[in-house]
């Protein structure tokens, strides 16, 4: 098979693949009611776990088959399933199943739409002729497809070391440039209140870390998955509110010492406001910046971080400056 096919089977959605009939089992049943049931219509493809639904097939559990056969008859069906599943969402592609099957070593994944409702299953044998016809076996190049590319994992030469990371260290230098070029512009400002300076470091390692905190939970919730623009959204949501918070409590803290060193109640404000303001915005920067990068299928494990941090530094900086212009005579 060429590298051209191969890109364009991986490439493929994975509804295409999967077996839209799987073996259900209804969440308000007894064991032995859903036993009787598969001998009256037994699943028409080979059983690899039981998956639990509702009334409206929303996907609410999974069942090996093993626990299914070893449970007795009155156990109902809610109390023996494990209720955590992890599913495909419905608009993955091939490449996006492959991921799971290395990720999680399942056997077979459920495929569900945005409802939650299950349409169908993969099953890790439909990816087994596609992968093995690889280029250098299935090891190496599946996992240099999901972005855990072997060769990178074996100490690479110095050279090469070099070639991979330089390129990432621009966006911290012209990041660091942009920095010094955004004080430039705030020169009276910070002339006129000397004290703006001593606080800079503090304001910019707080976002730093919010940051990076950020972009490392985005990239472990990730899993190699493509996220939906709707579950961004929620995700952004809900990291403005932690960001807010964040810093709201770091900002206070530093605020409350400028007052006590300084004796300036205006200048604690500006620390304390440009601090919340700073680590929200890096709070909500951090988790997007790997999410969108996923989403337009660019690494984030390498790319995210020195872009967030140059980003960081540079709305940091900016909404301090603004914070204390408007708050400082």
């Amino acid at each position: 098979m060429t590298a051209p096919v191969v890109e364009a089977n991986l490439n493929d959605p994975v509804v295409q693949h999967m077996r839209a009939e799987v073996a259900r089992l209804h969440v308000g049943h007894t064991v032995g009611e859903t036993l009787a049931e598969l001998r009256r219509r037994p699943p028409p493809a080979r059983i690899v776990y039981f998956y639990v639904v509702d009334d409206e097939n929303r996907l609410k559990g999974v069942i090996p088959a093993r626990s299914l056969l070893l449970s007795p008859p009155e156990a109902r069906i809610a109390e023996i399933m494990l209720p955590n599943v992890v599913a495909v969402p419905v608009g993955a592609t091939v490449l996006d199943a492959c991921e799971f099957f290395v990720l999680h070593r399942f056997l077979a994944f459920p495929v569900v739409d945005s409802e939650k409702r299950l349409v169908g299953a993969i099953d890790v044998e439909l990816y087994t002729d596609e992968l093995l016809e690889l280029s250098g076996g299935i090891n190496d190049d599946l996992f240099q497809l999901v972005g855990v590319h072997l060769a990178r994992a074996r100490q690479p030469g110095t050279v090469a070391a070099f070639r991979t990371r330089f390129p990432w260290l621009v966006c911290n230098i012209a990041g660091g440039i942009a920095a010094a070029m955004l004080s430039g512009i705030f020169r009276e400002q910070l002339e006129r209140v000397v004290a703006l300076v001593l606080f800079i470091p503090v304001v910019l390692a707080l976002a730093e870390s919010v940051s990076i905190q950020s972009v490392s939970l985005a990239l472990q919730l990730l899993h190699g998955r493509s996220p939906s623009w709707a579950s961004i959204v929620q995700k952004l949501r809900r990291e403005l509110l932690i960001g807010l918070m964040l810093g709201a409590a770091g900002g206070l803290v530093v605020g409350m010492a400028a007052l006590a060193w300084l004796g300036q109640p205006r200048l604690a404000l500006s620390v304390l406001g440009g601090i919340a303001a700073g680590v929200t915005a890096a709070a909500v920067l951090g988790a997007a910046t790997p999410n969108l990068l996923r989403r337009f299928k660019l690494d984030p494990q390498v790319a995210a971080g020195p872009i967030v941090l140059a980003a960081t530094d540079l709305i940091t900086l900016l909404c301090y400056f603004n914070v204390a212009r408007w708050l400082l005579p």
